[in-house]
């Protein structure tokens, strides 16, 4: 069986076609929320410990640090921070560091910028999960050697110089063409994670039946893990968590591993949690049960979010000082 590994100095947590399903908590992320970039430029960090803390709490086993941030009041003083390769890589081992002191659980560098990707990688301790390489010959030839130098895991992105194809033998075809080029810098296949790209359901109506067709060619003929921005399916309709929610247990049954995605919403992680104990990888529903309590907490009145935080304080210890299996 494909085993994908990812480790913080104290966690594991495996990726796997025989494991739960991986979450992989999206909101430490600048593009597209204003406050988060401008708390960033300021150097106030305090919404990236919330959303570590609460992703974490919520069910995220892995998270996603992107450092895209844009400074503008810094760059109109100075031209400098216009450049993406001169923000990044310090701002990525700020956010390394920081989330590293206040959660436990890997982490996966999120960058087009390959300084910030090494700046992420010097910064991190442990194995962590690299994003990403596409099919791009420039950008192969700069994240593979990474990949290999530290010995990660990296998402490989399944679009290439053409740009991202709506044929889904193209992008089953740019996936293989990554794997092998990974080999030929001596990475495994079970090192490579692929994002087939999910295309939104709103404007591909076989977006949905593509995706759960290249999960199982990628499983079957690749053998690799894969990923996707879950919500990309639902993008431009209503009520997204809804399409969101469906999405993601037949994804898992169409063999998918992980995705990168907001823990910190109800209708989602519930959905992965039936879907882990259908797919027998939750022994006996024990985690089915322990987040029935949060549910029950929910429908007591509270947040989801501050639900699975008490839950999570309430489990806190039990694993002592040893290395924990996420």
């Amino acid at each position: 069986m494909t085993r994908t590994v990812v480790e913080s100095k104290t966690k594991t947590v495996i990726i796997g076609f025989d494991e739960p399903f991986c979450v992989i908590g999206e909101r430490i992320n600048p593009t597209g929320r204003k406050k988060l970039a401008a708390e960033l430029e300021a150097g106030n960090f305090e919404t990236v410990i919330k959303d570590a803390l609460e992703q974490v709490a919520c069910g995220a086993t892995v998270l996603d640090v992107n450092s895209g941030a844009v400074f503008t009041n810094k760059m109109a003083q100075d031209p400098r921070y216009a450049d993406n390769n001169f923000v990044e890589p310090p701002l990525m081992k700020q956010l390394i560091e920081i989330i590293q002191q206040t959660v436990d659980v890997p982490l996966c560098i999120d960058s087009s910028v390959p300084g910030a990707l090494e700046a992420g990688l010097m910064a991190c301790e442990g194995r962590p999960l690299l994003n990403s390489v596409t099919g791009e010959e420039e950008r192969l030839e700069l994240v593979l050697p990474l990949v290999k130098k530290y010995n990660v895991p990296v998402v490989a992105i399944s679009n290439d110089d053409t740009g991202i194809s709506q044929d889904p033998d193209v992008r089953f075809a740019v996936a293989k063409k990554i794997v092998q080029r990974a080999a030929d810098h001596g990475i495994p296949a079970h090192d490579i994670v692929v994002d087939p790209l999910v295309m939104p359901v709103g404007a591909m109506a076989s977006a949905g039946q593509q995706v759960f067709a290249l999960v199982r060619r990628l499983r079957e003929e690749l053998g690799v893990n894969t990923t996707c921005g879950a919500s990309n399916i639902s993008f431009g309709l209503p009520h997204r968590h809804g399409i969101n929610g469906a999405f993601l247990p037949m994804a898992i049954g169409a063999g998918m591993t992980s995705a990168i995605m907001n823990p910190v919403r109800q209708q989602e992680m519930e959905a992965i949690r039936a879907a882990n104990f259908l797919m027998n990888h939750d022994a006996n529903g024990g985690e089915w049960i322990r987040f029935s309590k949060v549910i029950e907490a929910v429908e007591g009145g509270l947040s989801f979010a501050d639900a699975s935080a008490a839950a999570a304080q309430a489990t806190a210890g039990r694993r002592g000082g040893r290395r924990a299996r996420g």
